[in-house]
């Protein structure tokens, strides 16, 4: 039997709300919704949105940044049990996330989620505006320019080895819905895998993805 891998988003996934745009929204730099909406309808990358929105704060805010960052965020219900009950069955976990390092790290330390199954995006706050740095970038054959490239990870994980799932909710989750074996969905990732056909099922708490996944465990074993 094929074993479970599991890629999980961090903003609107793990968290509540999605935090970078809530971050930004929040110190509300001019010309920040127009690069929102452009990541959204995809004329920019995600990269470049990101990074471009980030640009706009100055790199002396940095106190300001990480604790609104931290203050904001919301942990979605369910997730510690989920992460209990990953555990329990034995299904590798890993968090594949296009936020920042500021504020992933320290929001998932509670969960004891080993350094090196947390993937996100880094951070410098020499210059003169913040920068986003980029240590997990696209890999061949993916060309989308996504940042912290979640298809690369994907594709560590064979298909004839392992049963591989996302979970996710938005543009950033597209391309590694496209891959995997099965989608946990919400927002706008319902949307797409409506879409594009893919075996999936919606979510609002991760008591809801455990129920799912038990449910098929047990089907399988009974």
């Amino acid at each position: 039997m094929k074993k479970k891998v599991i890629f999980c988003d961090f903003d609107g996934t793990i968290t509540a709300n999605d935090n970078i745009v809530a971050l930004i929204k929040h110190f509300n730099p001019d010309g920040w919704r127009d690069i929102v909406e452009d990541v959204l309808a995809e004329r920019i990358t995600i990269r470049d949105g990101v990074g471009q929105m980030f640009a706009l704060l100055p790199a002396s805010m940095k106190d300001q940044v990480i604790r609104q960052a931290i203050d904001q965020a919301i942990i979605r219900p369910g997730f510690k049990e989920f992460l209990d009950f990953c555990k329990k069955n034995e299904i590798e976990f890993y968090v594949t996330s296009g936020g920042i390092d500021f504020f992933v790290y320290p929001l998932l330390e509670p969960f004891d989620i080993p350094h090196n199954h947390i993937y996100c995006n880094g951070s410098d706050f020499s210059g003169e505006c913040i920068r986003i740095t980029w240590p997990h970038a696209c890999q061949e054959p993916c060309t989308n320019d996504c940042g912290m490239c979640k298809t690369t990870i994907v594709r560590q994980f064979p298909a004839d080895q392992y049963e591989r799932i996302v979970i996710g909710d938005s543009v950033t989750d597209f391309a590694a819905a496209k891959l995997v074996e099965f989608v946990y969905a919400r927002a706008e990732l319902i949307n797409k895998c409506e879409e594009l056909e893919l075996a999936h099922a919606t979510f609002d708490t991760f008591y809801d993805i455990v129920e799912h996944l038990s449910a098929t465990i047990n089907s399988r074993t009974s």
